[in-house]
């Protein structure tokens, strides 16, 4: 009895064996997979792509082709203008490969969802002023190129990112001005030179600073407080900025 037993777990255990995969069958069809989603990318046809890539990582979980896939997914939710999921999809990425060779790409790839997320079809139709919606995507963009850079000096997307950069802080400092000037024109002066007073610290160098210290001589101007005033005439002077005319 104890012989059939021993005969039976044996011939079960090589019945597992054999219904099995070996790995290098698993590699073989993990590479038909991918194939076919780069097919599927290459035609623009990125609704299939995903749909093929993400069930190569489902099925093949552990291998250089899911990571591959992975970040083949970001790229294909950018294409198809799903920001936001090109955003998760990166975020994902990040989280369980933060030491991958290629995770520079996936930073590049949530700046440059971010900076695209919001750009809706009001905003592209009436070519609405970028500064003047949400700025939440913006900084968001701005700290993930930041980040490129920081952590990956040497990478391929550095340049552009710092480009990127360099658009995205105009555009915070627009709307940090927007606002400086909504509390102006209802004569709310000291929520107009403090937001003036953020922009002038944290935006210098870009072309909403000019405007911004021309507020904050009015701002102060209204308050009453000579000495800060003139101390921003100065400041205004100094750069060739002009000063206004007000007594």
């Amino acid at each position: 009895m104890k012989r059939a037993l021993c005969l039976l777990f044996s011939l079960l255990l090589l019945s597992a064996c054999a219904s099995t995969p070996e790995p290098a069958d698993e590699n073989a069809r993990a590479g038909q997979l991918y194939a076919s989603a780069q097919s599927a990318l290459e035609r623009g046809d990125y609704s299939t792509a995903v749909s093929r890539l993400e069930s190569l990582e489902a099925r093949y979980p552990f291998g250089t082709y899911a990571e591959q896939a992975q970040l083949d997914i970001i790229y294909a939710y950018h294409k198809m203008d799903e920001a936001e999921s090109a955003v998760a999809a990166a975020e994902r990425f990040v989280r369980l490969n933060p030491r991958h060779p290629r995770v520079d790409y996936a930073w590049y790839m949530k700046g440059v969802a971010e900076q695209e997320r919001g750009n809706d079809f009001l905003g592209e139709m009436f070519d609405l002023d970028r500064a003047a919606r949400d700025p939440e995507p913006l900084r968001r963009a701005f700290e993930a190129f930041r980040t490129l850079v920081q952590r990956h000096p040497e990478s391929e997307y550095v340049a552009d990112a710092r480009e990127r950069m360099t658009t995205l802080r105009d555009q915070l400092a627009r709307h940090e001005l927007m606002i400086a000037r909504f509390y102006a024109d209802r004569q709310a002066w000291v929520a107009a030179a403090n937001r003036a007073t953020g922009l002038v610290r944290d935006f210098e160098g870009t072309p909403a600073l000019a405007p911004a210290l021309q507020l904050l001589e009015r701002a102060y101007g209204e308050l009453e407080m000579p000495e800060l005033r003139e101390d921003i005439r100065r400041i205004l002077r100094t750069n060739g900025i002009t000063v206004p005319e007000r007594t």
